[in-house]
């Protein structure tokens, strides 16, 4: 038998990622956003949900551009405090000691560190309320070497991703791969 608990954006786990923008004069800033996903295949396009009173809104606003980093495990240190931190007064890269590389693609910094980068430019910015969701148009994507396979796709074992348990703030790590017919 379920159990109502009531209405909530309760979609479990949410995937963990640092968002990367620029500000008006080029400094680099990161936040961290669980509420992202792929929306389009053609034009390939994710979102990003941002609430209006972050720093990194503005950013978005202003350079229509960002990048989408995927964390690994190792990296569960940085990207709590990139979440719990403001960029209106920390630099995010300097405290974590995270690189900081220019795109050439998109107007956004992105992570060096980091095994995944989504290079985005952004499509729409559409007002939902308490969020403005995002929809950038997927202009690259890079992923370390070593986190690839022989074909040249990435291997999730490898890139170790984070995801995140709304509610009770938990992260975890995925990569175990499940075999339908064989695993219960």
């Amino acid at each position: 038998m379920k159990e109502s608990v009531g209405i909530s954006p309760f979609m479990y786990p949410c995937p963990v990622v640092a968002v990367g923008t620029y500000n008006a004069e080029g400094k680099p800033n990161l936040m961290t956003v669980a509420w992202t996903g792929v929306v389009n295949g053609n034009p390939a396009s994710i979102s990003i949900s941002v609430r209006k009173e972050t720093y990194s809104y503005k950013n978005l606003m202003e350079k229509k551009a960002f990048t989408v980093n995927i964390p690994s495990r190792q990296y569960i240190k940085e990207i709590d405090f990139i979440g719990k931190t403001s960029g209106r007064n920390t630099d995010k890269f300097k405290e974590t000691g995270l690189t900081a590389v220019r795109s050439k693609i998109v107007d956004a910094p992105y992570i060096e560190e980091f095994p995944v980068t989504i290079e985005c430019s952004v499509l729409k910015a559409e007002d939902l309320g308490l969020h403005t969701i995002f929809i950038g148009r997927i202009m690259d994507v890079k992923v370390c070497s070593d986190c690839l396979d022989e074909a040249h796709m990435p291997v999730t074992e490898k890139i170790s991703p984070i995801a995140f348990i709304p509610g009770d703030g938990s992260y975890y790590v995925l990569g175990e791969r499940l075999e339908p017919g064989k695993d219960k």
